[in-house]
């Protein structure tokens, strides 16, 4: 198996493909971790698959030290602290903030999200080092300094271009970015809107920032962030999309535009980080073409407001492993390959329009602006800013599995268990978990033919419930669920995710 690309989403790929037993390569052009500024937080799917596989611990160190950052920066900066316990911020939309103590947290949606949904601060570079280290952990091998510079899928496998090596590969999975080279080589069919903004986000020294107002503002002619961290400053001009965006980003750009966006006269004295943005919004059809496969930005791109490209893209990689790997080791039931793009097409489609929404609030004519002023003030509201939060944090979304219990296609609930341990807790190998929670001799006898794919996890809640079984997949994704004890349709379930039936 070759992936292409060591970013988050093609590390996490591999650590899924790794933990299952499945030999991976992961090349990678550049020879070091890219250092640009990027995505600052994780929503919940992302902090659950990572604490499904013991990651926990790992995140929350990283969170409290940008917590401590970001504590240091509002005090150096003359801004009251936060109070004990709360969100420094639960996001926003199109730079509308959304207050916390507007949010419904007691909503059903934020229920059993566990112990994972309290980790969010969390940048992407912080995720890839984490990631990096648990391949490492797993025998993953990681080659940097490597181009791709060509493939040949003859439907027996894929011979595969790298520098001057040649491998040979069952499956090449493109996680190469926006850009991606893959993709390109492969000829996948990438549709979706052309540009209308030029956004910079950047890591700065400069004078001048006292001016500047913390958080997200709207101005006369676009908006522009400021914070959390220390010279952390991002800028969106609706003027169209940049003349060259392969050019390194200057300390003259960057100052002019926040300057032109802000009216602050900031003089930027050094850079540490910077990168260009647009509102590109593409997305291919298929996420699959013969054995070559893609994910994360190679399939979907999209402008980074509302924070949901890094987790899309490990979402595509949580999906994708469990089931390549199932492909690799043979038990893969017909047509489970195929329920990767039918699963998460449709979320990626939804943060295209999430984010192409967004910029049009951005636009800076009088009924936009007009427009932007509703938004605000239903955004305010109660509902309105918890169905946003909802959203933005990742908790409604859920696969159309077909009919059955409510909860299957959703994300598995973190159950706390009689013993003191959560349902989260037992997902650190590469099967998927039976949660029965009667007891059921019937349970276990049904499912001991998948018993080399499927764990079976008696135990007891540590409340009442009506639930009394679980089916849950490896990604954390709902399978079939019962109440009462009844166990109509396990056995399908089984078979249609995990396989035929075997001995072992």
């Amino acid at each position: 198996m070759v992936v292409v690309g060591a970013g988050p989403v093609g590390l996490m790929l591999a650590c899924e493909l790794g933990l299952a037993g499945v030999d991976v390569l992961v090349v990678e052009r550049r020879t070091d971790p890219d250092r640009t500024i990027k995505a600052g937080a994780i929503n919940v799917p992302t902090a659950q698959a990572l604490y499904r596989r013991g990651l926990l611990p790992q995140l929350r160190a990283e969170q409290d030290a940008a917590l401590a950052r970001f504590a240091e920066f509002r005090r150096n900066s003359g801004v009251p602290p936060i109070g004990a316990g709360r969100r420094p911020a639960v996001g926003h939309f199109a730079g509308i903030m959304l207050d916390v103590d507007a949010v419904d947290f007691d909503d059903p949606d934020f229920a059993d999200a566990g112990p994972a949904a309290e980790v969010f601060l969390v940048a992407q570079q912080s995720i890839e080092a984490i990631l990096a280290r648990r391949a490492a952990e797993l025998g993953v091998e990681v080659r940097r300094g490597t181009q791709v510079t060509g493939f040949r899928d003859d439907g027996a496998g894929v011979t595969v271009d790298c520098g001057d090596h040649t491998v040979r590969a069952g499956w090449l999975v493109g996680c190469d970015g926006g850009r991606s080279g893959v993709r390109k080589i492969a000829g996948f069919e990438f549709p979706g809107l052309g540009p209308e903004i030029t956004g910079r986000q950047a890591i700065v020294d400069m004078t001048g920032a006292e001016d500047l107002r913390m958080g997200w503002n709207t101005t006369a002619s676009g908006l522009y962030a400021y914070g959390p961290m220390p010279g952390r400053v991002l800028t969106v001009e609706p003027d169209g999309p940049p003349a060259d965006r392969e050019t390194p980003v200057t300390a003259a750009e960057l100052q002019h535009s926040i300057r032109a966006v802000s009216g602050v006269p900031v003089v930027v004295t050094a850079v540490h980080s910077a990168t260009r943005f647009t509102d590109n919004t593409r997305q291919v059809p298929d996420y699959r073409k013969g054995r070559v496969l893609l994910a994360g930005d190679a399939a979907h791109v999209h402008s980074p407001f509302g924070g949901q490209g890094l987790n899309l893209g490990i979402g595509d990689a949580v999906d994708l492993g469990w089931k390549l790997a199932a492909v690799v080791r043979g038990w893969a039931p017909e047509g489970l390959l195929a329920t990767y793009t039918a699963e998460r097409h449709p979320i990626g489609a939804w943060v295209l329009e999430w984010t192409r929404a967004q910029v049009a609030l951005m636009r800076t004519d009088a009924r936009s602006r007009a427009l932007r002023a509703v938004a605000a003030e239903l955004l305010a509201s109660r509902d309105g800013a918890t169905s946003v939060f909802k959203s933005i944090s990742g908790v409604r979304h859920r696969y159309d599995l077909g009919g059955g219990h409510p909860l299957v296609g959703s994300a598995t609930p973190d159950i706390e268990l009689a013993d003191g341990t959560r349902l989260g807790e037992y997902f650190t190998g590469p099967e998927a978990v039976l949660l029965d929670l009667t007891d059921s001799a019937d349970l276990r006898s049904r499912a001991a033919g998948w018993s080399a794919r499927v764990r079976v996890v008696t135990a007891k809640p540590a409340q009442p419930r009506e639930l009394s079984a679980l089916l849950i997949r490896p990604d954390g994704c709902v399978a079939w669920a019962a109440e009462g004890g009844d166990l109509d349709g396990l056995e399908e379930s089984l078979a249609r995710w995990f396989g035929a039936r075997t001995h072992a």
